[in-house]
């Protein structure tokens, strides 16, 4: 079907706002395997290019890029309302602290496996399980890693509370994050090459453990979420 066909029939519009009826994957380039994140059902995104070889795409509420295949055409529809991010103060995230690490513990309980880009279940890379885990419980958070360090209020190591992020990397960046559960303790998606191929806990205070001990020669900062990020919704 040629490009002018496909306008047509979806009602593509640069720069309208849709729907993901479906759990989508989103790619670095639309002809490519390589995967850049996932939109889950219902998540809003805004169509910024229409090429011959994809559809490009931002993340409406975390402004994130990525191309859709046209494959994948079929699986959104014009959004009814234009997507307004919630208020959330530091109060509504402590309430729904319990519910964010409830998600995480829920998502290790069944099989799965560390995915770069992953978002939705049963396979989550590390922010995106963050991601996920917080959305569950109506606080948005930017998608990764680096992203979400940015976001949160710096606390120092000692100052963890259950919630709280733990970021892991080199010096110039972070590549990694965890959820605080206490005591120390965190829950992560990591990969093979240094973690577990999924979702884990592991210790910053009991280094006892292999992975422990790597992830903790990785340690950056950790961080407090204060509320819910706001898009900038640019094209």
């Amino acid at each position: 079907m040629r490009l002018e066909e496909l306008k047509n029939r979806w009602r593509l519009e640069p720069g309208a706002e849709y729907r993901c009826d479906r759990n989508l994957n989103l790619y670095k380039i639309p002809d490519q395997p390589d995967l850049v994140t996932q939109a889950a059902a219902g998540y809003p995104l805004k169509i910024t290019a229409i090429e011959p070889t994809g559809i490009r795409i931002v993340l409406v509420a975390d402004d994130y890029p990525g191309w859709l295949r046209l494959t994948d055409l079929e699986a959104i529809t014009p959004a009814a309302a234009p997507y307004q991010p919630p208020t959330v103060t530091r109060q509504d995230i402590e309430q729904a602290i319990p519910g964010a690490i409830a998600f995480t513990q829920a998502a290790m309980a069944v099989p799965n496996q560390y995915l770069w880009g992953g978002t939705v279940a049963p396979n989550y890379d590390c922010s995106g399980l963050m991601q996920a885990a917080f959305a569950s419980v109506g606080v948005p958070l930017p998608r990764d890693s680096y992203q979400q360090e940015a976001f949160t209020n710096t606390i120092d190591q000692a100052e963890l509370l259950p919630g709280d992020l733990i970021f892991f990397g080199t010096p110039e960046r972070t590549t990694h994050v965890a959820l605080h559960l206490g005591q120390g303790r965190y829950i992560h998606s990591s990969g093979k090459d240094q973690g577990r191929n999924g979702i884990g806990i592991d210790s910053i205070v009991d280094l006892s453990d292999p992975v422990s001990q790597t992830y903790y020669q990785q340690y950056r900062c950790s961080g407090r979420i204060m509320g819910g990020y706001k898009p900038q919704q640019a094209v």
